[in-house]
């Protein structure tokens, strides 16, 4: 904020122009001439009550933003799922990729979330709440969904291959026929989930949670890593099978 500080009066022209060669004189009526307009305006207090209205105005600018904010974040979020619901039961991405992760970095729960036959390679959900969420058949390869959770998901048909679930409640989850190759399931909890006809060939099982899996009827365990101690054994007694390749 400009400091105010009343300016000197002016000398008398004849003072001020006494001492200068007759060629300056025109020059130095201009410089006189705004000496004169500072010193005025310098004793006006109107311009001073105007800067400081403009500061004012500034600071309630400031709180007032302050106080929108939670306004916008809403906003933000019904934009968000605008995009989501607006491409509900379409393929392709649609914009859910960024609106998904924008809500689960505000820690919005995505229970109950459709995004069946969805595009969505490389989507980010750590954390997430996705409870009773339908995956079902979509595209997720890449993903990273650790320690989310997934509990009464369907994820089935779903293309999971390389995602990362580890630390994942997947329980009661539908994985039948979903393509987990090269997924990283440690630590998760397939507690009453259905792995029928699923794809494990080079998933990582290490501490995942498998005694009460409800069926792997036809699941491919070809090549798993760290599977824990008799699941492989228990799997195949339940007909789980060991393919290569489809």
């Amino acid at each position: 904020m400009i400091v105010h500080h009343p300016k000197t009066k002016p000398e008398p022209w004849s003072s001020f122009v006494s001492n200068s060669e007759p060629w300056k004189r025109p020059f130095l009526a201009t410089e006189y001439m705004c000496d004169w307009a500072v010193y005025l305006l310098s004793n006006w207090s109107f311009l001073e009550t105007l800067e400081y209205l403009g500061s004012l105005s500034l600071l309630i600018a400031v709180v007032f933003y302050f106080l929108e904010s939670d306004a916008r974040v809403k906003q933000r979020h019904y934009q968000a799922w605008q995009v989501i619901n607006t491409a509900q039961g379409k393929g392709g991405s649609g914009g859910r990729i960024e609106a998904l992760q924008e809500l689960n970095a505000d820690k919005v729960p995505l229970t109950g979330l459709d995004v069946s036959e969805a595009f969505l390679q490389g989507l980010r959900l750590e954390k997430a709440t996705l409870i009773r969420a339908n995956f079902h058949n979509a595209d997720v390869r890449n993903g990273a969904l650790m320690r989310s959770n997934l509990a009464d998901a369907t994820l089935a048909g779903a293309n999971f291959r390389n995602a990362d679930l580890h630390g994942s409640s997947l329980r009661g989850a539908d994985l039948s026929d979903t393509d987990l190759e090269g997924a990283n399931l440690e630590g998760a909890d397939l507690s009453g989930s259905s792995l029928e006809n699923a794809d494990l060939r080079g998933a990582r099982l290490r501490e995942m949670r498998w005694e009460k899996i409800s069926s792997v009827k036809m699941a491919n365990l070809a090549g798993v890593k760290e599977a824990p101690k008799d699941f492989v054994a228990w799997a195949i007694q339940r007909g789980a099978v060991q393919v290569d390749s489809k």
